[in-house]
């Protein structure tokens, strides 16, 4: 989904944003927290006219960072000593600086990774080069396990042939590999071949992104809160038979799921409700995981268009610690519906993109949850 334009302020379109103290998330987290993982959108550009993270078509005249932003960005990104650095775009390879970017961050001891597109500029050269620079894992979108799948949702004949190809190079260079794949409509019956083709491929992480649509109106590929679980179940079976970490992203009532199988699994030794209610925080839009566009500014993810800043004007620590936007996010007693009165809501609290994208409310409840508290 292309970014939208910086917003003048930070409200949502149905859903106001409640006024936090400065430097203090909700829970009495405060100062300690940080970022688990800052992804920054290095260019639009690419050489395809789709992106394979994106849904739609990438303006090309953008302003992006300097190098010299790039690196004071980076040191940033050290200060708060985030665990995980992503580098993707667009096609990163695009930047005449994407080398010295990487042996940057890899000289002040930021761990990176890079999402890279198989398109013509990448090659097992490429590959090494970014590895002997430092990166630390290379990611690649598979969105089937078949190349008739793939190559429809990314709109490029070949790619699902030249992806795997790169990923043998990775595996040469002994560079690590991760694996992002986009569930909707057209592959959530692929999921099972899927996870099995990945389990020949001796891939490291798989990241599951369960689709945010721009808006309401173009929800065609969207899965229904049933679906949702069903893909659930898939991905859990998944998790229990392969080798290789499985996470989610935009999935966050996935946590909720895992919860229950645990119940279920320890044969009444556990009960749901007290399970539920001891969850404890999780990983969410705002609370440790933060989109950088092109242009420097600071979404709460890459599927929230509402920007909490700008790192060309204001410290990354300060934005992260004082947006009223990103304290709000945090605050769960914003929740509506049945999100709100949900007991794990502190875990998860639903895909606040998607409640954004399909009711225009930042705080609404997740449209896509089948859980009924």
């Amino acid at each position: 989904m292309a970014t939208a334009p910086p917003p003048p302020t930070e409200s949502g379109r149905g859903g106001g944003i409640a006024a936090s103290r400065p430097g203090r998330a909700a829970g009495g987290t405060g100062l300690s927290l940080r970022p688990l993982q800052v992804t920054w959108e290095m260019t639009g550009a690419c050489e395809w006219r789709i992106s394979p993270t994106r849904l739609g078509r990438l303006p090309q005249n953008k302003r992006e960072l300097s190098t010299a932003e790039a690196f004071h960005l980076i040191q940033q990104v050290a200060v708060l000593h985030v665990p995980l650095f992503v580098l993707t775009g667009g096609d990163p390879l695009l930047r005449p600086d994407v080398f010295p970017i990487v042996e940057f961050a890899s000289r002040h001891s930021v761990r990176t990774s890079m999402t890279l597109a198989p398109t013509s500029l990448l090659d097992a050269g490429v590959i090494a080069e970014l590895k002997a620079r430092g990166l630390m894992r290379a990611a690649f979108w598979l969105n089937g396990s078949t190349a008739a799948l793939h190559d429809a949702s990314i709109r490029v004949p070949g790619t699902h042939r030249r992806t795997l190809e790169m990923i043998g190079a990775c595996h040469e260079a002994g560079l690590a590999v991760q694996v992002n794949t986009m569930i909707s409509r057209r592959n959530h019956q692929d999921l099972e071949p899927l996870a099995e083709m990945l389990a020949r491929l001796d891939i490291m992480l798989w990241n599951v992104f369960f689709l945010v649509p721009p808006d309401g109106n173009s929800t065609q590929e969207l899965l229904n809160a049933v679906e949702h679980e069903e893909a659930f179940g898939k991905v859990y079976a998944a998790s229990r038979r392969v080798s290789f970490q499985v996470k989610t992203s935009e999935g966050q009532h996935y946590q909720r799921y895992l919860l229950q199988q645990r119940v279920k699994e320890s044969r009444g030794r556990l009960r749901e409700p007290d399970v539920m209610t001891r969850a404890q925080k999780g990983v969410n839009e705002s609370r440790s995981v933060i989109f950088i566009n092109r242009e420097g500014y600071v979404y709460p993810s890459r599927y929230l268009p509402l920007p909490a800043g700008n790192v060309c004007e204001s410290p990354l620590e300060e934005i992260f610690h004082e947006s009223e936007l990103l304290n709000s996010l945090r605050d769960t007693s914003l929740l509506k519906g049945k999100c709100g009165q949900c007991p794990v809501r502190n875990l998860c609290g639903g895909s606040r993109a998607r409640a954004y994208a399909l009711t225009g409310d930042l705080f609404a409840e997740d449209p896509c949850c089948a859980y009924q508290p």
